[in-house]
């Protein structure tokens, strides 16, 4: 499932949350796995242990067995989430568990309930769950890794790390809090606790792939580009059809000038794909690194085909998606009608469509973005300013931090549009940081503030931040490079 760029708090949310939310001990007992047959709860049992292990696809054939002999199993139905191909096929599960939320056990309700919170955009709601959920179950592991990712979710470093501590506490051998208390601590910059985290999680699990992957990516970041790919490969040496391996591998091959053969990794992805799910996220990492080369055109163009894919699935969630990341590529390429054409049917599609009143909502709150920003590069400032304080006004009734953050860069967007390099550079500190345009518009900020050496510092950062399979990357990576050339 591809995700809104705007609704940020997704990105970590639809991996973290679903790898926790697989049922959780109150006190020394387990929740009860609320199914009327045995043999979908063996299944289910089956599928959980490789989705906590992020072999998603491989555990998705157990989460439909176990839907096959109990359609009513909700549990089942979340946790094939994490292995749905489409957006459609996510929503469709999501609504089946909430549908069945006042039919389990109160642990089970409470995990349904978190998730439903933080796919809906509240955070706060999703922590608040989360913590009763811990309260009820405080000697279960998958409960402490729950909350963890949620804190994680909100770039919350410190407290994830308490609770991925206390999952492991209980459970030295749960493999799934090591994955993000790594990452954790690679967000802080502690790359040698990260290192170590991950090396403790591939001997934990050395015959799953994921354990080189995170490895890898951590190398990525360091830019140990050499050592990253072979990591990854051993990720695929397990599992040759490892999807985000594949990526990682083209990643790298792009911040090695090597465009051609990491279309050439990614190709071998798109022909290997066991479903349009696959093809599709081959053909978004295609565009990255078109985008990354330089080549707009080719990008768009691959976007189209994504497009063409999810069109002939009729997924209209990821046909919304597909439309406003070409709308990026055209924004990025100063096609600003172009790009409003497309926003405007991505729009139109989804307001029109059966997803939810929720789903509805947040693509609301999202169009303010994009008009804001058009109206920024229209030099309309007072009309741009208006409805950014509108996004600000609807993410903030949500104290929605990740969405707050992009209210900050929206202000930051439309001051350097303005030559406002003071509050530009006041509005971009408290943006999301982690977002590597936003270094980038910080230095261009420095720069025509004649701050010539922060200047330097910030574009070095968003050459380098090395963020894995990014169009924000892509879009200013050569940029920022170019710019300390002249400097």
């Amino acid at each position: 499932m591809r995700i809104n760029r705007q609704n940020y708090f997704l990105l970590p949310v639809l991996v973290i949350l679903l790898a926790g939310l697989l049922v959780c001990a109150k006190k020394d007992q387990k929740i009860p796995i609320t199914t009327s047959s045995k043999e979908a709860k063996q299944a289910y049992l089956q599928g959980r242990d490789l989705a906590e292990k992020l072999r998603n696809q491989d555990a998705r054939p157990y989460f439909l067995a176990a839907m096959d002999k109990d359609p009513d199993f909700a549990l089942a139905h979340l946790g094939i989430l994490q292995a749905a191909i489409s957006a459609k096929e996510f929503f469709n599960h999501l609504n089946k568990a909430v549908a069945l939320a006042d039919k389990v056990s109160e642990g089970e309700r409470l995990m349904i309930e978190t998730f439903k919170a933080g796919v809906d955009g509240f955070p706060v709601l999703a922590k608040e769950k989360g913590k009763k959920l811990v309260q009820l179950y405080p000697r279960d592991e998958r409960a402490h890794n729950l909350l963890g990712g949620l804190y994680f979710g909100t770039q919350e470093w410190e407290e994830a790390i308490a609770e991925y501590q206390k999952a492991i506490a209980i459970n030295p051998e749960f493999s799934s809090p090591y994955n993000q208390l790594g990452y954790a601590y690679r967000f802080l910059g502690q790359y040698d606790q990260a290192k170590q985290t991950f090396k403790k999680y591939i001997e934990l699990i050395p015959d799953d792939p994921n354990p080189y992957d995170s490895y890898a990516e951590l190398l990525l970041k360091m830019g140990e580009y050499d050592s990253s790919i072979e990591q990854y490969r051993k990720a695929l040496d397990v599992d040759s059809q490892f999807v985000a391996s594949h990526i990682g591998i083209a990643t790298n091959l792009n911040y090695m000038e090597k465009h051609d053969q990491a279309l050439e990794e990614l190709d071998v992805l798109y022909n290997m794909a066991r479903n349009d799910g696959e093809r599709g996220a081959a053909l978004f990492a295609m565009a990255v690194s078109y985008v990354d080369a330089g080549d707009m055109e080719m990008a768009i163009a691959t976007l189209k085909k994504q497009l063409d894919l999810d069109k002939k699935n009729n997924d209209v969630f990821s046909i919304s998606v597909d439309l406003d990341n070409e709308a990026d590529v055209l924004m990025e390429w100063g096609a600003v009608d172009k790009a409003e054409e497309l926003y405007n049917d991505s729009y139109n599609l989804v307001m029109n469509s059966k997803l939810s009143e929720q789903v509805k909502e947040n693509k609301k709150i999202g169009n303010l973005f994009d008009q804001a920003n058009i109206l920024a590069k229209r030099k309309e400032f007072a009309a741009a300013e208006a409805k950014a304080d509108e996004y600000l006004k609807a993410v903030t009734e949500r104290n929605n931090k990740n969405l707050i953050r992009v209210a900050h860069q929206l202000y930051g967007i439309i001051a350097l549009d303005k030559k406002d390099y003071d509050m530009a550079l006041q509005e971009l500190e408290k943006s999301n940081l982690l977002n590597p345009y936003n270094l980038y518009r910080m230095g261009l900020a420095f720069k025509h503030s004649d701050n010539v050496e922060n200047a330097k510092e910030y574009f070095k950062k968003a050459a380098n931040f090395n963020a894995l399979n990014s169009l924000n990357q892509a879009f200013i990576r050569q940029k920022a490079n170019k710019m300390l050339e002249g400097m």
